[in-house]
């Protein structure tokens, strides 16, 4: 029997918490590994009982910096505690001095992104930039302190390599179909109604937090595009955030966004549906017609494998991860153009036959990725660890 510490402390929202919904359950169904998952506080409750799983909160503050310090100091403390053989660090940060072999899942692509940098001296967010490059650096640390660095995707796992110098391994995240539909409950009344409203329009979508690396503001100027170029035709965008302050994880300002539609005279057009159950986005998915992302840093992009699942053809950014995620299930575009973003909306308004192939190679697609054999793997190169073989966790990976 293997015992497996998760530090899952820098879960808070979007990805990490994504992730350990899908990851913990497969985890629980083996029989040969027993784990305890460190989380911030308050999230425990987030989570049923699961068979060979044990939670705990140790720390008091969500601050990241803070909580790197205080890892470096009391988690390995825990770790011996609870007589765990191997750390598995989930959140970009690994920890210097770790009692037990460690793998690390770095998985955030704005660190090594050129394009937040430039985004964030564009508006004026100098605090956050300066966070964001201390943050940088130690994430960088933490693949050398690692035994075995991940990343989400091969193409983050180069820019990695490209970023360090140190072979990182790639094993992609997963999709499971039975659990994303297992829930059949209606969406809330709001949500239902705001999307029954809007009937016989164009129905887009992007689901995730406002944030700035996922250039909402893209999004927002090619639907002004597509409103002139329509002829008429209605066309919406479907949020699943609400654009106002407080409102969103994370230290991102929404005034610029909020004034941008506005400007552009889209404000009846842009729907912010506000937060949908994870359990329930299948219906979101479900009630549109093409789903869209215009990111520009981005590991992994989970929503992509949503929508596949669901049989929306996809827009989204030129980017080497979207390419590697969507295979030929999409339309790209160049990450800042929206004009060539509503060429693609375009082209599949006035093409059934391309938008049921997308479609349908988008459901092939989809069907790649496995949360089973994602955990499968995490365990068996966490036996390898603590084998202690180091060059066999690089080859394994």
């Amino acid at each position: 029997m293997m015992r497996l510490f998760v530090n899952g402390m820098a879960a808070s929202a979007g990805g990490g918490i994504t992730y350990l919904c899908n990851f913990l359950p497969h985890l629980s169904a083996r029989d040969d590994v027993q784990t305890m998952v460190a989380l911030a506080p308050g999230l425990t409750n987030k989570f049923p009982n699961f068979a060979n799983i044990h939670f705990c909160e140790p720390a008091k503050s969500s601050n990241a910096l803070a909580r790197f310090v205080w890892e470096q100091i009391h988690l390995p403390g825990l770790i011996r505690k609870s007589e765990s053989g191997v750390l598995l660090s989930i959140g970009n940060f690994a920890v210097r001095n770790c009692p037990v072999p460690q793998l690390l899942l770095s998985r955030n692509a704005l660190y090594t992104s050129a394009d937040f940098y430039r985004d964030l001296r564009r508006r004026g967010e100098f605090r956050l930039s300066f966070e964001s490059r201390i943050k940088a650096s130690l994430a960088r640390r933490s693949i050398f302190w690692a035994d075995l660095a991940i990343a989400p995707s091969q193409a983050f796992a180069r820019e990695l390599g490209s970023w360090t110098g140190k072979s990182v391994g790639a094993l992609h995240h997963g999709f499971d179909f039975e659990e994303f539909f297992r829930d059949q409950s209606a969406l809330p009344g709001n949500i239902a109604e705001s999307l029954a409203a809007h009937q016989g329009a164009i129905r887009l979508l992007h689901v995730s937090h406002y944030n700035y690396y996922r250039n909402f503001e893209t999004l927002f100027r090619a639907l002004s595009v597509l409103k002139r170029r329509m002829n008429g035709r209605r066309v919406k965008l479907f949020l699943s955030c609400k654009l106002l302050a407080g409102d969103n994880p994370g230290a991102y300002k929404t005034d610029y966004a909020v004034r941008l539609i506005r400007e552009l005279g889209i404000s009846d057009d842009v729907i912010q549906l506000g937060h949908v159950p994870y359990s329930q986005l299948h219906h979101l998915y479900r009630s549109c017609d093409v789903y869209l992302s215009a990111a520009y840093a981005e590991s992994f992009a989970h929503p992509l494998l949503e929508a596949m699942a669901c049989g929306l053809p996809l827009v989204v950014s030129d980017t080497p991860v979207h390419r590697e995620i969507s295979g030929n299930s999409a339309l790209f575009f160049e990450r800042f153009a929206p004009e060539e973003l509503a060429d693609g909306v375009q082209m599949l308004a006035s093409s059934q036959l391309l938008a049921d192939t997308l479609s349908s190679q988008g459901l092939c697609r989809v069907r790649d990725f496995s949360w089973k054999r994602h955990v499968d793997t995490i365990v068996e190169l966490a036996k390898l660890a603590v084998q202690n073989p180091v060059n066999q966790l690089a080859c394994a990976a």
